[in-house]
Formats: structure tokens, C-alpha cells, sequence
């Protein structure tokens, strides 16, 4: 099967999250991870790098584990309400999403010696534990439809069947968006043999695309952490992050009712794709906290990359019909299930933060991380080369810096209230955004609230989390050069496609409920 074939399939519909075929945006999206956690944390914006004291601390710097003085067991459900809104060739759409989740688990077993045991001991608490955080969700739908007369998704077939003219018939190229396209009866030969696309946008044709995406990475965690004289905290942290994902996605395009001139009598084609992905990585986690007074401490965490081993399930489908009278025309001839076995190697990942304790009042507490998405690569099983792939995401992406503010304040004995905010900053580069502008994600904002109680060994606390991006996203990208960067043959106009808009806003209430002992 061609490479460039692939490429081409696989930007025909362009993928917002988690991607096929092993992509630029999935590069992004298993690197790009945060600790969700318990509500307690989420409350005050998961600002966890020098706080502790909670189990999702493990997942930004484990020197947190040091902090504890009982033994733990805890857990969080969550409730996810995930809504957007897109614009597509001035035409709005909304769409929502809601899913139960399960944030966390914890089990955290302390031993901390009391009276002349503590005298005379250095380490004054060494704490072992495991449990299990979320540090991505990709559960969301969203839809964007609108007219269009500057383009049609079958040029990509159109493109690709002439820049591989001999290709399009043959059954070695199945999966090759040039014989998809023939096969289907949505392209024609001219009388120079050249290909062209039956499909008469100029006259308007309406596009919709939906996409339903559900999925998550859960990072299961050993961690050992100890407290040394009451100032130094240290920890280190085993994670094994779980990747599931799976996407159906849907593209129409069907023609206007205004529209009449249509001489090949095209009614309509969809193309979908099942996407499954799963994986399991391993990373490790090495943390301290420098307690440098009673009312002021900071920490640092540094985070190996993780490294994944991914299959990845491709199953695509296209129907095409005239006249009103849909009908599967690849009869006798499927697409290719494709699947694919590969590593991935996501960066490293640094945290910096101080926190200022109020006493028995509460504490406020920034936290300051780094990331380099150009460090993301690949590894194919099979020994294909990785080396395009691994150059375009260097030149794709660049480092960010996030930052995170949290405060809790204790208003009565038992009761605290806990507000965040998190900034994360763009991934892409200048080049990203001038030639990936499908499917690429701006900055996010996170505001949280949560309040906490306790009752003796018993604790509650209640979080609400709202996050707000915006992507941009093409529905196709039509390739007009081959591999040697030369045009291919054209038999009409070069398409012009237009960009959706998608504000993202998702909102996560979690409940959090433990004990001490």
C-alpha cells in the first residue's frame, strides 16, 4: 500500500482528537495530560506541585505523599458535561455530551512514628501508596454543517487519482483515496484520461460533519514517598497511563436544492470511520519539597517521558448514490481494516511551585510547568520509516508553558472553600497553524470552585471544574503535490476549504469521599 496514499486517506477527514493512523494530533493528544483527581484538588485548580496531601499529587510531583501523617482510602466519581458550539460557513450548530467517569482511587499507608520514636527519628513519616487518577478525558461530541461552493471532500480523491493514474483501478491500492473515490462512481475520466470529481460544488452543495468521541488515559501509579527532619520532602512515582479511545465519525456532503447544474446526476455520498486506539505506557515521577519555613514551601518534579506501546483499528466505509437512491457501490470490494502497531515517546515534563501557608486559614499555592511538544516521536513495529512523521510533529508544535493558582481557605472547624484557575498554553507553532489548520487547538482556561468538610476520620468534598478552548478544524485537506513536491493534474479548480470553528466548553462536578485512619 502507498504511503502517500495513506496520508492522503487519512487527511480526507481530519481528526480532532486522538487521530488515525498514527498523526501529528495524536502526538499531541497523549502528551498532552493533567491530572484530574480528587475534588479536593480540583477545587483549588490542581495546584498540586509544593500543596500535598492528596493522592493526585502523585500525578504532578509525589513529594505530596510526604506530607501525610494517617493512612488513606479514598475515591471520586465525576460528572461530565461536555457542550460545543461550531461555525461552519456562517451556519451554527451545538451538540452535548454528558458521562459518568471515575476520577480516582486511593489507598495511602503511612507510618509515622509519634512521641520519642519521633525524636529521635530523621525520617519522620515515610508513606507508600497506589490507586489510579485520570489525566485524560475524550469523551465529547460536536457537529458543524454548512453550504459550500468552493469545494467538495472528492477532490482529495480527485488529487490523489492524478497524481497515481495507474493506481486508482487497481485492487493493491484499496485503501488509496483515488481508487475509493473511482470505485464509488464519484470520479470520471476526461477524454485526456485525466480524473475528475462528478460532484458539482460551484452550484452549492451542503456539508456536515459529526463526530462522537469517547475515551480516556488512566494513569495507575506506585509511589514511595518520605519526610526527612520536617523540611525535605521526597517521592518518586511508578505510573502505568491505560489509553482508550474510541470515534465514530460521519461526513456528508449532499447536493443543494438550488443547485442545477448537476449533469452527473449526484445526489449524495457519506464517508465514516470507527477509530479504536488503545495502549499502555509506563513513566516515572522524581519530586521534592523544601519546607522553607512554616508558612512557606516550594517544590520541583520532573517527568521521564512515558513511553506507549499503541494498537491502533481503522475501519472506514464510503456510500455514494444518484438520484436520491443511496447504495454501497464498492459491492464486492471492502476497505481495508487497517491496523497498526507502534511506540510512542511523549517529552519530558517539568513542574516548579510555591505555596504560601495562612496557619490554620487555608494556603495559596501557584504551580509553573514546562513542556516540549516537539519532542514527541515515533517507532514503527513493522519498520516502516518514522522519520517524515517525527520531522513534521518537530515543526508542528512547541514548548508551552502552563500555569495553575489554587487557594483554600478554612472558614469554621471541618470547612474549607477552594478556588483555581489554570492556564495552558498553545501547542502550535507558526508553521502548525499556517499549515495544520485542521484540527488545531488554542490556549485553554480552567476556573474551579469546591468546598470540603470532615468529620473526625471522615471527609467529603465537592468540586465543579469549568474548561474553555477553541479549535479550528477543516473537514478534508486536498494534497496537490506528490511525494517530489510536484503539481499533479487538474481538471478543475483548486479547492478552497473552509474552516469550522468549535468552541469547547467542558464542565466536571466530582465528589470526592475518604478515610483516615
Amino acid at each position: 500500500m502507498r504511503l502517500s496514499g495513506l496520508v492522503l486517506f487519512s487527511a480526507l477527514i481530519t481528526v480532532p482528537s486522538i487521530a488515525s493512523a498514527q498523526d501529528v494530533r495524536e502526538a499531541f493528544d497523549l502528551s498532552n495530560t493533567a491530572a484530574q483527581g480528587s475534588a479536593r484538588s480540583m477545587g483549588f485548580g490542581n495546584t498540586l506541585g509544593s500543596v500535598g496531601g492528596d493522592f493526585t499529587s502523585l500525578s504532578v510531583n509525589p513529594a505530596g505523599l510526604g506530607v501525610y501523617r494517617s493512612s488513606e482510602l479514598s475515591i471520586t466519581p465525576s460528572l461530565r458535561v461536555n457542550s460545543s458550539s461550531s461555525t461552519y460557513t456562517g451556519m451554527a450548530t451545538r451538540d452535548i455530551n454528558t458521562r459518568l467517569n471515575l476520577n480516582h482511587i486511593a489507598f495511602v499507608f503511612t507510618n509515622a512514628p509519634k512521641g520519642r520514636r519521633y525524636e529521635k527519628r530523621d525520617w519522620k513519616a515515610v508513606s507508600f501508596a497506589f490507586g489510579m487518577n485520570r489525566i485524560a478525558d475524550f469523551n465529547r461530541n460536536y457537529t458543524y454543517s454548512g453550504n459550500n461552493n468552493t469545494s467538495s471532500a472528492t477532490q482529495v480523491f480527485e488529487a490523489d487519482a492524478n497524481m497515481f493514474p495507474d493506481d486508482p483501478v487497481s485492487i493493491d491500492a484499496s485503501s488509496a483515496p483515488g481508487y475509493i473515490g473511482y470505485q464509488s462512481y464519484l470520479l470520471n475520466k476526461d477524454g485526456n484520461g485525466n480524473y475528475y470529481s462528478i460532484v458539482p460544488f460551484a452550484g452549492g452543495i451542503n456539508q456536515r460533519r459529526s463526530v462522537q468521541e469517547r475515551g480516556r488515559i488512566n494513569e495507575y501509579i506506585i509511589a514511595l514517598a518520605g519526610n526527612y527532619k520536617e523540611k525535605l520532602l521526597l517521592g518518586v512515582t511508578i505510573g502505568v497511563p491505560s489509553v482508550k479511545y474510541n470515534r465514530n465519525s460521519y461526513y456528508t456532503e449532499t447536493i443543494a436544492a438550488n443547485n442545477t447544474n448537476n449533469p452527473h446526476d449526484f445526489n449524495s455520498f457519506t464517508y465514516s470511520q470507527g477509530l479504536s486506539i488503545s495502549g499502555l505506557g509506563i513513566n516515572a515521577k522524581l519530586g521534592a519539597i523544601y519546607k522553607f519555613s512554616d508558612m512557606f514551601r516550594a517544590g520541583l518534579a520532573f517527568h521521564t517521558p512515558t513511553v506507549y506501546g499503541i494498537n491502533d483499528v481503522w475501519d472506514p466505509n464510503i456510500s455514494a448514490g444518484a438520484q436520491g437512491h443511496l447504495t454501497t457501490l464498492l459491492s464486492g470490494v471492502d476497505l481495508v481494516q487497517n491496523n497498526y502497531n507502534y511506540t510512542v515517546y511523549t517529552p519530558w515534563k517539568g513542574v516548579a511551585s510555591a505555596t504560601l501557608l495562612l496557619g490554620k486559614r487555608g494556603f495559596i499555592t501557584a504551580d509553573y510547568e514546562y513542556i516540549d511538544y516537539r519532542n514527541t516521536y515515533y517507532y514503527f513495529a513493522d519498520g516502516a520509516d518514522a522519520a517524515p512523521l517525527n520531522t513534521e510533529i518537530e515543526k508542528t508544535y512547541q514548548a508551552v508553558s502552563n500555569f495553575r493558582l489554587g487557594a483554600e481557605a478554612r472558614l469554621g472547624e471541618g470547612f474549607m472553600v477552594r478556588g483555581g484557575f489554570g492556564y495552558y498554553g498553545d501547542p502550535y507553532s507558526a508553521y502548525g497553524k499556517a499549515t495544520k489548520p485542521a484540527g488545531y487547538t488554542t490556549e485553554r482556561i480552567d476556573a474551579s470552585v469546591g468546598v470540603g468538610f470532615r468529620f473526625g476520620n471522615f471527609f467529603t468534598d465537592i468540586a465543579y471544574v469549568r474548561s474553555m478552548y477553541q479549535r479550528f478544524e477543516q473537514p478534508y485537506n486536498v494534497i496537490y503535490n506528490d511525494a517530489n513536491g510536484m503539481p499533479v493534474v487538474l481538471s478543475g479548480t483548486p479547492a478552497t476549504v473552509p474552516t469550522a470553528t468549535i468552541d469547547q466548553t467542558l464542565n466536571n462536578i466530582a465528589w470526592t469521599v475518604g478515610l483516615k485512619f
